[in-house]
């Protein structure tokens, strides 16, 4: 008897042992992946209705519009009832969007939500994405020809989505960062370098190898000073304002009419200066003209940053109007992050849902809790398998989709319960 119950022991210790709270992590994660994605966008009503909206889900047709075509963008809502059975590329999320579905880029489809829309709505942007191409290398993703594995990271200021090897430096390994500015928007807001030094997740110090900034000046011109110690006056101008160059003019033109009672002169202007340039930064309250005043460099690479970075910049007259003129005075709302996103969507389904399948556990007693585990896993692997159905065929999944798999998995249960044997001792 010895002998025989071993080799089951030991069976039944290589079998893995899944718990019920398992099994509801694991639901919750997924609960949790899908809120990233949709967030809080609506996916019965068109959010045409709602202007440019804020930050929403938003796929683009390839059916519809083509790559050849005008690119065009729809919402959540009309991803499922306009578009179910076309092929869509998801987009994640945008920025200041307007759902285009049905207008004028759309030849031969008017919405069903919300036909009654503009000819073309002029406040959206598009990229490459929007045909399904990603990155400066301008492939699809997932890529069948690509076999190096590698995760997209998507640039917080241009909205592209980029290669991780694709960006100059690579991100950091823990992934301890919240929000990534590729080269080509770095480039363009070449103010985020000062910034760069001192909030980066991996610091762009002087010690790096790039192009290294002074602030010591030649008439109104910036000293760039590259590591090997050569100056090129003029070389590189800054879209960054700059309250203290009219500060140093009076302190030199003072020093100029004094004369020079000892050797220290030169010493001593440099000081005047430099406390005079301090009273005036004071007095500004510039956070950018104070990182300003310490060496930074520009490279061509990607920077990456950590939670809350945003809420350091400087938000004094001059740079507002610099973020205006860049078109980027996002970076200065906490709420346009996708993580802001992410949080509104889970707050909203945490407060408009409960879980019943925990209130239906508390009720039972365990045989009941036993069988109801069984049915949760079946019911679980046919889901899966139904709809990886779909998903090899790049296709949307319609309410119709899911009612139709729910009474064809009722059937079946039914035909085994028919099909049961009953014996009485």
């Amino acid at each position: 008897m010895a002998g025989a119950g071993e080799p089951a022991g030991r069976q039944s210790e290589l079998e893995p042992v899944v718990s019920l709270v398992d099994v509801l992590e694991e639901d919750e994660e997924l609960e949790n992946e899908a809120c990233a994605v949709l967030g809080g966008s609506d996916s019965e009503k068109c959010s045409y209705s709602q202007g440019s909206v804020k930050r929403q889900a938003l796929y683009a047709c390839s059916t519809c519009t083509p790559e050849g075509e005008e690119p065009a963008g729809i919402c959540l809502a009309c991803s499922y009832e306009c578009h179910g059975s076309h092929k869509l590329f998801e987009l994640y999320t945008k920025r200041n969007f307007r759902c285009d579905c049905g207008n004028s880029k759309f030849k031969n489809l008017e919405c069903k939500l919300f036909p009654d829309k503009a000819k073309i709505n002029c406040g959206n942007k598009y990229n490459d994405n929007f045909f399904g191409l990603y990155c400066i290398c301008k492939r699809p993703y997932p890529d069948p020809e690509d076999e190096v594995p590698d995760e997209m990271i998507q640039c917080v200021v241009c909205e592209d989505w980029f290669h991780g090897r694709h960006l100059g430096a690579v991100p950091p390994e823990s992934g301890d960062f919240q929000e990534m500015v590729c080269q080509a928007c770095m480039k363009r807001c070449s103010f985020l370098w000062a910034y760069a030094a001192h909030l980066a997740v991996t610091k762009v110090t002087a010690e790096d190898d790039g192009l290294l900034l002074n602030v010591d000046a030649v008439g109104d011109q910036e000293v760039i000073q590259p590591e090997n110690g050569a100056h090129h006056d003029g070389a590189l101008k800054e879209d960054v304002p700059d309250h203290g160059k009219a500060a140093e003019k009076e302190v030199k033109a003072e020093q100029m009419n004094e004369p020079c009672t000892s050797s220290s002169s030169e010493a001593d202007l440099q000081t005047a200066f430099k406390n005079q340039h301090l009273n005036t930064e004071s007095q500004s309250g510039c956070k950018l003209e104070e990182l300003k005043a310490k060496q930074f460099i520009k490279k061509d690479i990607a920077t990456y940053w950590p939670l809350n970075w945003r809420s350091k910049l400087c938000t004094c007259k001059d740079c507002m109007k610099m973020y205006g003129d860049l078109d980027v005075l996002f970076l200065t709302d906490e709420c346009d992050t996708v993580l802001a996103y992410e949080n509104k969507g889970k707050v909203d389904q945490a407060a408009d849902s409960r879980d019943p399948l925990m209130d239906t556990l508390n009720s039972m007693n365990r045989v009941q809790q036993v069988e109801l585990i069984c049915e949760y896993n079946d019911l679980k692997t046919e889901l899966k398998d139904y709809l990886k159905r779909f998903a090899d065929e790049g296709t949307v999944v319609k309410r119709e989709d899911i009612q139709q798999f729910f009474e064809e998995f009722q059937s079946k249960k039914r035909r085994r319960v028919d099909g049961m044997q009953y014996y009485c001792s």
